[in-house]
């Protein structure tokens, strides 16, 4: 089917989206980004004030695993989010409820396959990662508990792109800390007073993916309500439905493997390069993170309000949308590189005491401060396209910004750690030339109300 769409006549003047509705719907998700760290920094206490070492190694093991493979399937949420930002454009209530009955079908159907192929994925992935024997037996435990999970942490990615997408994303930081909340409690709970040392993480992890499963339910429960019409079986037989969930989906996975691959490379060149590096490339990859909770919080904005108004088949309020996204997404990136700059070298010395590896992270903290006003059009863009659920570019981008960061490393390993960071620097900026190339090429009248279903 055509990307072709009657070009909007737009008015004079036309439309402002003010800024501050963008901040509405952006601070909960920011604030929400903040909470996944602390819960990490809980969890290494709790586990690293434990008699062995081998406990924290075990849950590092295992933690990475799922951090892997979890987020393969996050293009759930992205999808969902489309898809569910035209439908509550386009106010059709009906569609809304179909398209959260078959994701959620589609990512319960991905974890109970995830269940059963665990006996073949856990021992492969365990040994690939390495560790020690007694450490790969302990995160061996972990990760055959925590994959019981599954099926919950696709759903709860679910749910939360059906409601951002109705730009409901107070509710999704809602979720975010209940989540959380839950698992720092029964963490300290299964850890330090029950003793259950790693396999204490994992219990907990799973009992709080179920109880937030539960907590969406019941806001789901109650959003339905505000709904017309109602949840019916026959809403799971829509194959129509089920060819752009897929068309949208597919093309998300491919990009997420790439950006997998980018990131676990750049982890081992480190590694390769020896401990101290490794250790420094971790600390400024902390701040790269850090930035990326703020600028996350714009482009899932944009995420819900383009695909909104592309539901409306409004294209000026699309571009107004993406004006008001852009510029807090650049001053939130100016300000990331300026107090890097002035605070960076305080900001990993806070981060660690070991002199080498402050040297080291010092000397490469120019590439961390470059970073945020390269990588913010990436994030931007990726929102937007997201939200157009126009996501084939979004693949064909990764994969040129992936056979460009590959020969360009080749090229320049004579340069050591600066030839892997300018390689990165690289491919963040191939991601974001390309897809602002593409959105400034498709802006006069050719975005698809239903990119998805292309071919």
């Amino acid at each position: 089917m055509s990307n072709a769409m009657p070009e909007q006549a737009i008015t004079s003047p036309p439309p402002h989206v003010p800024m501050r509705k963008v901040w509405h719907l952006a601070w909960p998700i920011i604030l929400s980004n903040i909470s996944v760290p602390l819960l990490g920094l809980i969890g290494t206490a709790a586990v690293g004030h434990l008699s062995s070492a081998r406990y924290l190694g075990a849950v590092t093991l295992g933690t990475t695993l799922f951090d892997l493979l979890f987020w393969a399937f996050g293009f759930l949420r992205m999808g969902t989010t489309g898809l569910t930002s035209q439908a509550f454009g386009q106010e059709s209530d009906d569609r809304l409820r179909r398209i959260l009955m078959q994701s959620l079908a589609t990512a319960c159907s991905l974890g109970i396959f995830l269940i059963a192929l665990s006996p073949l994925i856990i021992p492969f992935a365990i040994h690939l990662i390495g560790g020690s024997p007694s450490v790969q037996a302990l995160a061996t435990q972990f990760a055959h508990i925590r994959i019981f999970s599954a099926p919950a942490v696709l759903a709860n990615y679910v749910i939360l792109g059906w409601f951002l997408g109705q730009q409901h994303s107070r509710t999704t930081l809602l979720l975010v800390l209940v989540s959380n909340s839950v698992n720092i409690l029964l963490l300290l709970l299964l850890v330090l007073w029950m003793g259950l040392n790693s396999n204490g993480v994992a219990w907990a992890s799973l009992a709080s993916d179920y109880f937030t499963l539960l907590v969406g339910v019941a806001l789901i429960w109650r959003r339905s309500g505000q709904l017309s019409g109602k949840f019916t079986a026959t809403m799971l037989k829509h194959l129509d439905d089920y060819l752009a969930l897929f068309n949208v989906n597919k093309y998300l996975f491919i990009r997420t493997l790439c950006l997998l691959f980018v990131n676990t490379f750049f982890t081992s060149r480190g590694a390769v390069s020896g401990t101290t590096l490794l250790a420094a490339n971790a600390v400024l990859m902390e701040f790269l993170m850090l930035t990326s909770y703020a600028l996350d919080g714009f482009a899932q904005s944009a995420e819900a309000m383009t695909g909104s108004a592309i539901g409306a088949k409004r294209l000026d309020q699309f571009g107004a949308a993406v004006r008001a996204c852009a510029r807090l997404s650049f001053w939130t990136a100016l300000t990331a590189s300026v107090l890097l700059a002035v605070f960076g070298s305080w900001l990993i010395e806070l981060l660690t005491s070991l002199k080498n590896v402050q040297d080291a992270a010092q000397a490469y903290l120019p590439w961390m401060i470059i970073m945020p006003l390269i990588a913010v059009w990436a994030y931007l863009m990726d929102g937007v396209f997201v939200g157009a659920t126009a996501t084939k570019p979004m693949r064909d981008t990764l994969l040129l910004s992936l056979l460009v960061f590959l020969p360009t490393w080749y090229f320049t390993r004579s340069w050591g750690n600066n030839g892997l960071w300018f390689s990165f620097m690289m491919f963040t900026l191939v991601r974001s030339a390309s897809l602002s190339g593409i959105y400034l090429k498709w802006r006069k009248g050719r975005w698809s109300s239903t990119p998805a279903r292309e071919s």
